[in-house]
């Protein structure tokens, strides 16, 4: 009865009352009672009556000792000290615990720490390695186990507490098919995408008008010189913000277009793999709408009309009558023929195509325009505006 070990100032009874079934385990050996249970469904061997327990297994500083069964606990006990933690093993029988106790004392010795590994750490850290093993030979990649352990800790406190898992399915539907593409070379490829919009096809008028479409691509062009080398993919809301800031001295209203221009073209990479999906670019404080202000309007005075009719070119001059007295639009006015003129009388028919709103519509002539246009009455056909004339 005197050899019963003492394992520390906490206890837990394995058996019955009798002093040889106490026996204490530590917080830090919560293994052992897995293995104590899985001993617990074989036989195991009486205690070696030719051995006095405790058993004191030394090498150098270190130390371990196996105590025999004890009470209804018939299994052999190596308990030693590992990274100043209280450790402790089970086993069946004497000549496996007397073996075990021996290299654990070397490995502690030595300043190994495979020593504190439970059992159940110990199957871990094996599959672990197992894995990694795999994981190289398909990827020819080689990762240590803390260097994984690490990779995983830090990717999973980027991600705010979601899945790594989530997050990689994410990154598949988005970040990982997006092709890498120059800015510059990127705004060239939409421009020519668009180029058929503003060309006109078996005589109808072309959706976009040759101004607008110069207008666009120059801004484009301009977007993608203020950031030479870069990739659509690096573009960052900081690009944005420098862009428009670049263009501080125009109105609000041609930085505004220059926005809505910016907008088509991201929008375009996005749906073309150039940009993620979900990029977010728009959120720049660069791109928001800026508020713009009315401006004050002015008008041609009667009078001033006439002195500046009176002293056109005589080609230019049913050009300047219907746009001060008519009311059409610059655009309208250069598709406008003089059979559209004529055609109805009293009325300048501006046909669908060459409207800006593209819709059919009937303009008055009133008697001060009937008598501008009067002596250009003998022209039948050919352009109203003569886009040759200088002024």
């Amino acid at each position: 009865m005197a050899d019963t070990p003492d394992l520390g100032s906490g206890s837990a009874r394995i058996g019955g009352s009798s002093p040889l079934a106490r026996t204490t385990f530590t917080k830090e050996n919560d293994d052992c009672v897995g293995i104590c249970t899985h001993f617990a469904h074989n036989s195991a061997r009486p205690a070696d009556r030719r051995v006095k327990f405790p058993v004191t297994i030394r090498h150098r500083s270190s130390k371990a000792k196996i105590y025999r069964p004890a009470g209804n606990f018939r299994y052999y006990r190596v308990a030693y000290s590992a990274a100043g933690k209280r450790q402790m093993r089970t086993f069946p029988d004497y000549s496996a615990a007397k073996a075990a106790a021996e290299r654990l004392v070397r490995e502690v010795s030595g300043g190994s720490q495979a020593a504190t590994l439970s059992a159940a750490q110990s199957r871990d850290a094996i599959a672990a390695f197992e894995r990694l093993q795999g994981f190289f030979q398909a990827t020819g990649r080689r990762v240590s186990l803390l260097g994984a352990v690490s990779e995983f800790a830090e990717a999973c406190g980027k991600i705010g507490g979601r899945a790594l898992g989530e997050a990689v399915d994410g990154y598949l539907r988005t970040v990982v098919n997006v092709k890498r593409k120059g800015v510059s070379e990127a705004v060239e490829e939409f421009i020519e995408s668009r180029k058929h919009r503003s060309e006109s096809k078996k005589g109808k008028r072309a959706e976009l008008s040759a101004s607008y479409a110069s207008h666009f691509n120059s801004w484009l062009r301009n977007f993608a010189s203020t950031f030479p080398g870069t990739e659509v993919f690096d573009l960052t809301k900081e690009h944005l913000n420098i862009y428009i800031k670049s263009h501080a001295e125009v109105s609000a209203k041609n930085r505004n277009d220059r926005r809505g221009t910016v907008k088509m073209f991201l929008t375009w990479a996005a749906r073309n793999d150039y940009l993620p999906v979900g990029h977010r670019l728009f959120e720049a404080d660069g791109m928001v709408q800026e508020e713009v202000e009315a401006s004050k309007s002015d008008f041609y005075r009667p009078d001033e009309l006439k002195k500046l009719l009176e002293n056109s070119p005589t080609e230019l001059r049913p050009a300047l009558a219907i746009a001060g007295l008519a009311g059409l639009r610059g655009e309208e006015i250069m598709r406008l023929d003089w059979a559209d003129v004529w055609r109805y009388k009293g009325y300048i028919e501006i046909l669908a195509e060459k409207s800006k709103t593209r819709q059919q519509r009937l303009v008055q002539i009133c008697p001060a325009l009937a008598a501008w246009l009067e002596p250009s009455r003998k022209l039948k056909e050919g352009k109203v505006f003569q886009s040759g004339v200088h002024v």
